[in-house]
């Protein structure tokens, strides 16, 4: 896990790997006896991600003045910083905006039977006061029920914290083609499954400097946000990300609520996403890769 020290991230440290046990350790894999075909023919023990809902639960006090806790949503998560999603979730979606505005993040309530606690508790300030029609952004853009692209760019306009357009972050195209190796060479879990997504936060040096992975690629999002969140380092004004899929209006709807400039991701870009880029001035990088990728928006910060 990444460090921050003096308010600027420290790189993640070359190299660095986790075994087996401290896989289990963060309940992030599953062992499963599997008959191989093929090559290697016979019965062989297999890692699988782990995959497990998560209920997050909100405490907060009401426009009565009333202290309130409600279930407020349920994704299907790989167990592991559950804490950084929960707020990173709560901060992409406009219900918290600083550190400050949450009093403390804990599991909750008994263990499921297989021993992982599946409900996390947001409790915020006593100051914070909830709009909890906010959430209904994401459901609906979620759902593609009825909902045209103009209608969604529209619900996040109206969360926008941060003016992009005018970030004049540069990064080198050689510097940029290098990240995708980078990000590979640190997806731990990844290696053993095959199994999930990652996104990571670099530098315009072309460092990776946090990873989160996940089997859902917008939960590895809110982990990364949510990590810099409780460490006091948004907006990521000086930062771009990479995720390891392709790029949906979704992720992109997130990394702009966290301030960030650039997206790169190794698949390809959906056409909202493109849209959203363009209206809130982010660069949009698609299918990168060492020697090649494509510049869907604002080439202008690409060397």
């Amino acid at each position: 896990m990444s460090k921050y020290r003096g308010g600027r991230f420290k790189s993640y440290t070359t190299g660095q790997r986790l075994n087996i046990d401290d896989l289990k350790t963060r309940q992030s894999v599953k062992r499963f006896e599997v008959d191989r075909i093929g090559e290697g023919a016979g019965k062989v023990e297999d890692y699988i991600a782990t995959e497990e809902p998560l209920e997050i639960r909100l405490a907060h006090t009401s426009s009565d003045g009333k202290r309130n806790e409600q279930s407020i949503s349920i994704t299907m998560r790989t167990p592991g910083n559950d804490e950084e999603l929960a707020v990173g979730f709560l901060y992409t979606e406009g219900i918290i905006t600083t550190k400050e505005d949450v009093q403390s993040v804990a599991p909750c309530g008994p263990p499921a039977p297989n021993g992982l606690i599946n409900v996390i508790k947001v409790e915020l300030a006593p100051n914070v006061r909830v709009d909890l029609d906010r959430l209904e952004r994401h459901f609906y853009t979620s759902s593609s029920c009825g909902v045209c692209g103009k209608s969604s760019l529209e619900a996040v306009a109206v969360q926008g914290r941060y003016n992009l357009h005018t970030l004049d972050l540069s990064i080198s195209a050689a510097k940029l083609g290098s990240i995708p190796y980078m990000l590979g060479e640190r997806q731990t879990v990844f290696k053993r499954t095959g199994g999930l997504h990652a996104c990571g936060l670099f530098d315009i040096s072309g460092n990776v400097l946090a990873i989160r992975e996940d089997v859902g690629r917008h939960n590895a999002l809110d982990k990364l946000i949510g990590q810099a969140l409780l460490s006091n380092e948004l907006p990521l004004r000086d930062y771009g990300i990479i995720v390891s899929g392709r790029a949906s209006f979704e992720l992109m709807q997130k990394a702009m609520m966290a301030g960030v400039p650039l997206l790169a991701a190794v698949g390809a870009p959906s056409s909202l996403a493109v849209e959203l880029a363009e209206e809130f001035g982010m660069t949009l990088i698609g299918f990168l890769k060492k020697d090649k990728f494509n510049i869907y928006t604002r080439s202008d910060r690409i060397r």
